[in-house]
Order: structure tokens, then C-alpha cells, then sequence
């Protein structure tokens, strides 16, 4: 298979568990992959993804659907050990990899995590400081990070103390029906030494692509689904555009000569 180059983004049209085994020497995967969720019942997964996590009215719901969101609890897990154990093969010792899931999934991913290889070492919630109320129940505000390890991680990395949560409002304005703020994904990428191979193998829409770019990092991106792959080009051609602009207009005296 061969990839898109857009700058120090290097871009997959294709199945997670077939490009894996082709990627080496990945320093951090940040990822955030279908959670096979959404309601209490077999039937409430099968449904399309604007039903399931878009609110009626949101214009959210003309996104494209996305693929692979549909898998019964045994199935989820089967699959999702088969990707992070073939992520581990890719990735290096002592590096570390972050995985979104709701609270539906959250035990399931704990436990995928560790029988792919991993050493689990947390979770790291995310808190929605927009979320809706619900009437009688606690507020589902947070989704979640299960993050681990490949094998020892030493303390000593150069990249400093991390928080153990972060607050963000889920983006309005979206390219993909469950696309995470751009903020939280380059927060998250902190945990990432300076100059990594960030890998995200379940792209979407290239947030955390954009997000290593701005951060100076290289990258690596796999998306299955060609509609919401041209997205993610777009997104990185456009973000590597702004940082080749960006030194240009520095330059560049005021509007009134230098100094105004």
C-alpha cells in the first residue's frame, strides 16, 4: 500500500491491522477508535453512527457515517487485541500509547490493552464541560484515555508532569461525528518526547495528526474510510500550509510599517 506524504504526515487509505505490520520505530500512538457503544442493547450498536452519537437537531448528523462501530462485546474485544498487539510490534520499547473509549467501554479497554502486550498505567478522563444534564441519573460528562506502555517507562523521558484529567467542550463545529478538540489531542500529546513518531491508526479526520504537526512531531495516519481519508488530507495539507506561512508573515513589517 502506498501512502500520501504531506509534509511529516504520512497517510494510509486502508485497514488498520493490514498497514501495521508494514510501520516501525513509532514512539507514541494516540488514537481514538470506533467504541462499538452507544446504548444498553445489541440492536441500539447496530445502528448508524449519526444516530447514535449526533442529538436530532445537531447539523452534525450530514457527516459521513464511519465503519467498524457495529461489533458485539466479543467481538470488540477480539478485534481491538489484535490491533494493539500488532501496535506494540510497531511501536519501540518504552513507548507509550493513549486509547479513547466511553464509559460503556471502558473495563473492555482496560483489558484489551494488557492482553495485547501493554503495561497498562492509568486512565486519564476527559471532562465535557458542555455536557448535557440527565434528569433522575449522574451526568455521563467524561469519556476516558486507557493508556499504557511498551514494557519499562522511564521517569526521566523530557517530558515533565502531566495532569491527571483535562477539561474541553466537544467541538461544534466538526469534520467527523466524533472528532475531539484539537486542544485536548495536543495536550494529550505532552506524554510524547520532543520529535516523536506519533502513529494514530484510526485517523478520522487528522486531529491528532494536526495536533503532532503543530507540536513539531512526525506522523503517521490510518484511515479506513476514502470519504473521511480526503478529510484528513485536507486538514494536514492545510496545516502544513499555516506553518509554512507562519515564518513568511513574521516577517512581514505591520499594517502601519514596524511596530504598529
Amino acid at each position: 500500500m502506498i501512502p500520501i506524504q504531506i509534509g511529516d504526515a504520512t497517510l494510509y487509505c486502508g485497514d488498520a491491522l493490514g498497514v501495521l505490520p508494514q510501520l516501525t520505530d513509532v514512539d507514541a500512538i494516540l488514537t481514538d477508535p470506533p467504541y462499538s457503544s452507544g446504548g444498553q442493547h445489541m440492536s441500539d450498536r447496530q445502528a448508524d453512527t449519526r444516530t447514535k452519537y449526533v442529538t436530532s437537531r445537531s447539523g452534525n448528523k450530514l457527516l459521513a457515517d464511519f465503519m467498524g462501530d457495529n461489533r458485539d462485546q466479543r467481538a470488540f474485544y477480539f478485534w481491538s487485541t489484535l490491533w494493539v498487539g500488532a501496535a506494540l510490534r510497531a511501536a519501540k520499547p518504552g513507548s507509550v500509547l493513549c486509547v479513547f473509549s466511553d464509559w460503556r467501554q471502558l473495563p473492555i479497554s482496560t483489558d484489551y490493552l494488557q492482553a495485547g502486550g501493554w503495561v497498562w498505567r492509568g486512565i486519564v478522563p476527559w471532562v465535557k464541560t458542555q455536557a448535557r444534564p440527565q434528569l433522575g441519573r449522574f451526568t455521563a460528562q467524561c469519556e476516558y484515555v486507557v493508556w499504557g506502555s511498551s514494557g519499562h517507562l522511564p521517569l526521566d523521558r523530557g517530558v515533565g508532569v502531566l495532569p491527571g484529567f483535562y477539561e474541553y467542550a466537544s467541538p461544534q463545529q466538526r469534520e467527523h461525528i466524533t472528532q475531539k478538540p484539537l486542544g485536548l489531542m495536543a495536550d494529550l500529546l505532552a506524554v510524547a518526547p520532543p520529535n516523536s513518531l506519533v502513529l494514530d491508526p484510526f485517523m478520522g479526520s487528522g486531529t491528532t495528526g494536526v495536533a503532532a504537526v503543530q507540536k513539531g512531531h512526525r506522523f503517521i495516519g490510518i484511515e479506513w474510510s476514502p470519504v473521511i481519508f480526503d478529510i484528513a488530507c485536507r486538514r494536514l495539507e492545510r496545516e502544513q500550509q499555516n506553518l509554512f506561512d507562519a515564518p513568511k508573515a513574521a516577517e512581514q513589517p505591520g499594517l502601519f510599517g514596524e511596530g504598529a
